[in-house]
């Protein structure tokens, strides 16, 4: 009950000191917003719930009327993720994410430093297709028993986190804020990039920090012994290799549909339905790698996240919320645009660390896309920025779910997680801006 009234004071507090600077109508709305944040960063109630109440807020506050906040939970994007939670769930059943982590572990040196990066590489590759939460949980024994040097041990989980972050930005499924961008393009009336174009543009920032942030944790245990590694490897089962199969047809297909203009238009299929299309292609008979019984483990409350986020964005945008706070922040436009991208990465990153990035890409996107204007093309490279930026949560256990995973074995000090977490911020503030003054301005030209 505390955390219900700590909660409430906040939004309370909140709201009475927008009152100086917005209308009464967009001062309860920031109000609302962070009652919703506060518990979800708090757990006063559980995810699902809390991510439920814009469904009664909106219209009790006169935000927005019930017909206007419901189909912001059935959004299509949001199948998008159904299919790629069905694809999840027959991976952990059959057992295919452990003979990939295997196998790939096996590629590098039998060192610390290879093993750290063994790990890192590992979790953001599983992570880019699936929850880095199921990641970092099914990794962590993994990596508690690799090594019984202590030192090593804590750097190795450190990565399994890292890399699980990291992993989500490779991916539009990998992570809800890549998910909530898309969404939210789609409500603005702009085309999102497809998976390959996302890929492409992602790539770069992805191995740029699995080269450096390894690299970091590894400093000063390179002379450290990290024991035997067990060499034998299971053969793929049956249920393995038609899994396998299923995720190589549907790469192929979602390859096909990616159009490179002016030279290929594509196949021209919905990508939101290919992925559905495959979950659904595992119940049939023959195939039959997960039943109805095994969706009952399909994370529903993530789906009622990303309806409240969207529920978010299209008040922030029905309120002129997201106008009133774009035009106190005119003096970005007096910046040169690769200052304006840092600045943002920095201020992103910096936020994701104390609240949920689905909260903060749900609030922060709607307001980033006023500073030029909604259809500019210095929106897209600011709206990419901050969906990347949102998955930069290095430095906190409160930041993201892999960080209190991790922190659960007891054997990793915040101070610590801090340390590195912090540098590993400052060089992805730079990678993405980099990369989005770059590469991304030509790819979204």
């Amino acid at each position: 009950m505390g955390k219900i009234v700590v909660a409430l004071f906040f939004a309370i507090a909140v709201w009475g000191f927008s009152l100086n600077f917005f209308d009464s109508t967009q001062a309860v709305l920031l109000g609302i917003v962070s009652l919703l944040v506060v518990m979800w960063t708090n757990h006063a109630l559980p995810l699902g719930v809390v991510s439920l109440f814009p469904l009664l807020l909106f219209p009790l506050f006169h935000i927005m009327p019930l017909s206007h906040v419901a189909p912001n939970y059935s959004k299509s994007i949001i199948f998008l993720f159904l299919g790629g939670f069905m694809l999840a769930i027959a991976m952990q059943k059959s057992n295919l994410h452990l003979q990939l982590s295997g196998r790939l572990v096996r590629l590098f040196p039998q060192t610390a430093r290879g093993m750290i990066y063994a790990m890192a590489i590992v979790s953001a590759i599983l992570s880019s297709i699936l929850s880095n939460t199921t990641i970092t949980l099914m990794l962590l024994p993994v990596g508690l028993f690799l090594t019984d040097n202590k030192k090593i041990k804590i750097r190795i989980l450190l990565s399994i986190a890292y890399g699980a972050s990291i992993g989500g930005i490779l991916t539009p499924i990998g992570t809800p804020p890549n998910l909530l961008l898309m969404g939210y393009l789609d409500s603005i009336g702009l085309s999102s990039p497809t998976f390959t174009e996302w890929m492409a543009m992602t790539s770069p920032v992805v191995l740029a920090m699995l080269l450096f942030m390894p690299w970091l944790l590894s400093i000063g245990i390179g002379k450290e012994s990290i024991g035997p590694v067990a060499q034998s490897i299971e053969p793929f089962t049956k249920e393995q290799k038609k899994l396998l199969w299923i995720l190589g047809i549907l790469s192929f297909v979602l390859l096909l549909n990616t159009p490179i203009k002016p030279w290929y238009p594509g196949l021209g299929l919905d990508e939101k339905g290919l992925l559905l299309a495959a979950g659904l292609l595992l119940f049939m008979p023959k195939i039959e790698l997960i039943d109805w019984e095994d969706s009952r483990s399909i994370p529903y409350e993530i789906i009622f996240l990303f309806g409240a986020g969207f529920s978010i964005a299209a008040a922030f945008g029905s309120t002129h919320l997201a106008e009133s706070i774009a035009d106190k922040l005119t003096f970005v436009h007096q910046l040169p645009l690769w200052l304006t991208l840092f600045v943002i990465a920095l201020v992103i990153s910096f936020s994701t660390e104390i609240t949920s990035n689905t909260a903060l890409a749900s609030i922060a996107l709607p307001v980033m896309a006023q500073l030029y204007g909604v259809h500019s093309h210095e929106t897209m490279l600011i709206l990419m920025v901050t969906t990347v930026a949102a998955s930069y949560a290095f430095m906190l256990p409160i930041a993201t779910p892999p960080n209190a995973i991790i922190m659960s074995s007891r054997i990793i000090e915040v101070k610590t997680m801090a340390t590195f977490g912090f540098l590993i911020d400052l060089f992805g503030v730079v990678v993405v801006s980099l990369a989005a003054w770059s590469i991304w301005q030509g790819a979204l030209g």
